[in-house]
């Protein structure tokens, strides 16, 4: 294995890319690493709370379903959330819980309890303040880990995966809500991508974690890449604040999980221990 990083990367504090030849590699070394998290944390906290994103990634979570994972793994310490979700019924074709259920949780023992999902009977912004609710009563009891630094939740993994605009969650280039310090959880109605009403983490609680994974594959998905990990200002608009490229842990550790496509338009490669490259 190479360890290798783009020459116009300055590695942030506690960030790694790792870039991969092919989607089932991001797959297989996905679980190994999400493997590795739950176990940590279930060993000092008693609790893995973990953060799911819609769309693409999770399919991407498809190993954890088979062995050895599958056996292994305490799932009964697992206590599943979305960093977004579509103000959707659950029973929609855009709900990310739908999607999560059919592909992941109906494939794995987690207890349903453990399964905190929007209430899709509200309006989009009762949702939002239900969601945060529910989490600051698990923070109280500290199922879900608190930051020192801001009395944040502290999840133990947030899952992201980004899209060819450089969003995270439901958190678009040039929104209002990216400015948003004190709430937990935020709900939008303008969402540049359908369906238009989505509730969301907001930044301080995805940086909050102990550690964020960001997913990219596909060309489509290159200058946010580049953008959100260069110093360089270039690429897309440079004006505008890249949500991906905001994501900045305060206390945890940041992972890219890239193919090659999505890499591309990082610079010459040199080497350096903050990038794996699998060849």
């Amino acid at each position: 294995m190479e360890r290798e990083m783009a020459a116009s990367y300055e590695p942030k504090l506690n960030s790694e890319i790792r870039i991969f030849e092919s989607s089932d590699e991001i797959v297989t070394d996905l679980a190994e690493y999400i493997s590795q998290v739950s176990e940590i944390s279930v060993k000092e906290r008693g609790y893995f709370a973990i953060a799911l994103s819609g769309g693409p990634l999770v399919s991407f979570l498809r190993k954890l379903c088979e062995v050895p994972y599958n056996k292994t793994l305490d799932w009964s310490k697992w206590y599943i959330f979305w960093s977004d979700e579509r103000a959707v019924a659950k029973n929609h074709a855009d709900s990310n819980y739908k999607l999560t259920k059919e592909e992941f949780l109906s494939k794995v023992p987690i207890l349903s309890g453990h399964v905190y999902s929007i209430n899709d009977g509200a309006t989009v912004e009762d949702a939002a303040t239900d969601y945060e609710f529910v989490i600051r009563q698990l923070v109280k009891i500290r199922t879900i880990g608190v930051s020192e630094s801001n009395d944040c939740p502290k999840f133990d993994l947030i899952l992201l995966s980004m899209g060819s605009d450089g969003h995270v969650a439901s958190l678009f280039p040039n929104h209002q809500a990216l400015e948003l310090k004190d709430d937990w959880v935020t709900y939008i109605t303008d969402s540049p991508q359908p369906p238009p009403e989505r509730i969301t983490f907001t930044l301080p609680v995805i940086n909050s974690a102990s550690n964020i994974a960001i997913l990219a594959t596909g060309v489509d998905k290159a200058n946010a890449v580049h953008s959100a990990v260069s110093d360089s200002s270039d690429g897309l608009d440079a004006a505008a604040p890249l949500p991906a490229r905001m994501v900045q842990p305060t206390d945890g550790k940041l992972v890219w999980f890239l193919d090659k496509a999505a890499a591309s338009s990082l610079e010459a490669l040199s080497d350096d221990a903050y990038q794996q490259q699998h060849l």
